[in-house]
């Protein structure tokens, strides 16, 4: 009768295959500690013989033996070459993520370019602060184009820009005109050859 994988133990390293985990569950039955140490070792051999461009690696056989101890559930009593990993740091579960919490004014816009935002205003007037200036309102302007598919005036981009900043960033008195905001209308696309090269925010101040 056919034993399918589906119904069978869960190998707890899938990618050398259940054969090699019988091995494994082989050698953990063997009472005499020499032949259980000489079905350990083929074991390991066979292991790195499945994946030789591996060799080359750092620490290549300390994981095999790894892999081995794994595969035994830690139950196999050897005299490994290397210290191996141990039980409750393989299972160990991985650090949480650290997630930032707080409202997002404008959820168009996202927590990136409120950052962005207030890091601008800390910066004194010259042409770091007006360079930064120039690459937040276009990626305002793609932002707001990606939710907002009919689009969105460069006025209320300087606007949004002045109310973010309580007034401290005021550029709706200048002359400046967004070229490009990355996600632009279909019906702009026959002219991106010709607007290589430029610039994507042009002012004059």
């Amino acid at each position: 009768m056919m034993e399918y994988n589906t119904r069978q133990k869960k190998l707890p390293l899938p990618e050398y295959g259940r054969s090699v985990q019988k091995m494994v569950d082989h050698a953990l039955t063997i009472e005499e500690r020499e032949e259980r140490q000489k079905c350990a070792e083929t074991i390991v051999r066979i292991m790195g013989s499945m994946f030789p461009n591996t060799r080359n690696l750092p620490d290549y056989e300390r994981k095999l033996w790894d892999h081995l101890a794994i595969m035994s559930d830690f139950m196999l009593d050897i005299d490994y070459p290397f210290e191996v990993i141990k039980k409750e740091e393989f299972h160990t579960p991985p650090q949480r993520v650290p997630y930032q919490t707080g409202e997002i004014r404008n959820r168009h816009y996202g927590r990136i370019v409120e950052e962005m935002i207030a890091y601008a205003c800390t910066l004194e007037e010259g042409e770091e602060k007006e360079r930064l200036i120039e690459l937040i309102v276009v990626q305002m302007k793609k932002n707001y184009i990606a939710w907002n598919k009919d689009g969105v005036e460069d006025k209320r981009i300087f606007e949004d820009l002045r109310t973010y900043t309580k007034g401290a960033i005021d550029i709706q008195d200048k002359e400046i005109r967004i070229v490009q905001a990355g996600n632009q209308r279909n019906n702009n696309r026959g002219r991106a050859n010709t607007n290589n090269g430029k610039k994507n925010f042009k002012r004059k101040f």
